[in-house]
C-alpha cells in the first residue's frame, strides 16, 4: 500500500470541460474540500473519493458524484484509488462544465483519467501503520518534545495545557518507538 504526505494537483481538459484533480492525505480532506469550494465558486461539481484505515485497521471507502449522473464520477475515481492500492488518501476533482455533454462513458473516462493524472504527478510513499499515543510532560520540556517530534516525523494531533502539557501524537510504529525511548526521562509514565 502507498500514500501521500502532501497535496498534489493535475488538470485535464476534455471538450472544453476542465477537470482539476487534487490528491491529498486523508486528514486534509475536509479542509481542502472547503478551501476548493471557496476558491472555485463557479465550478459545477466537486467529485470526491477517499480510502483510509480506521482504528481497527479496516479500510473505509466513500465516493460522491456531487450532481453528476449516478456512478459516472465518484465510483470511477474510487476505483482508481483502489487499483493503485492507495490508502489514507482523498481525491477531489473540481469540474468546470465546457458546454458539451460527455455522456456517461465520457464522464467515467474523464474522471478516471484525471485521477490517474494526479497520481502520476504525486510523490507516493510506502504506507506505514500508524499509532496514536498520548504523552504528559512538564511545560519546561515543550520545546524539546516538539523538536524531537519534528525530527522523528511525528504529528502532534492535539495539545492540552492543564497542570502539565498533554499531547496526542500520531506516527509510524517504528518512529514512535524511537521517540518514546529517547524521551522516556522527560515523559510521565
Amino acid at each position: 500500500m502507498q500514500t501521500v504526505k502532501e497535496h498534489f494537483t493535475a488538470t485535464l481538459e476534455v471538450k472544453q470541460s476542465k477537470f482539476i484533480a487534487h490528491l491529498v492525505p486523508y486528514n486534509l480532506y475536509e479542509s481542502t474540500l472547503q478551501q476548493l469550494k471557496n476558491e472555485h465558486p463557479k465550478a459545477r461539481h466537486f467529485v470526491t473519493a477517499y480510502r483510509y484505515l480506521n482504528e481497527f485497521s479496516q479500510v473505509v471507502e466513500h465516493s460522491s458524484d456531487d450532481g453528476e449522473p449516478k456512478g459516472t464520477s465518484g465510483k470511477p475515481s474510487l476505483m482508481v484509488l483502489q487499483g493503485q492500492d492507495l490508502i489514507n488518501v482523498a481525491v477531489i476533482v473540481v469540474r468546470y462544465f465546457g458546454g458539451t455533454k460527455l455522456g456517461t462513458g465520457g464522464l467515467v473516462r474523464a474522471y478516471s483519467d484525471a485521477v490517474n493524472l494526479v497520481i502520476e504527478a504525486a510523490e507516493l510513499v510506502p504506507y506505514k501503520e500508524e499509532l496514536t499515543k498520548e504523552i504528559v510532560f512538564d511545560y519546561s520540556d515543550i520545546r524539546h518534545i516538539e523538536y524531537e517530534c519534528d525530527s522523528n516525523d511525528i504529528v502532534i494531533v492535539e495539545k492540552f495545557f492543564e497542570d502539565k502539557a498533554r499531547y496526542t501524537l500520531r506516527a509510524p510504529k517504528e518512529n514512535l518507538a524511537v521517540f518514546l525511548e529517547k524521551m522516556k526521562r522527560v515523559i510521565d509514565s
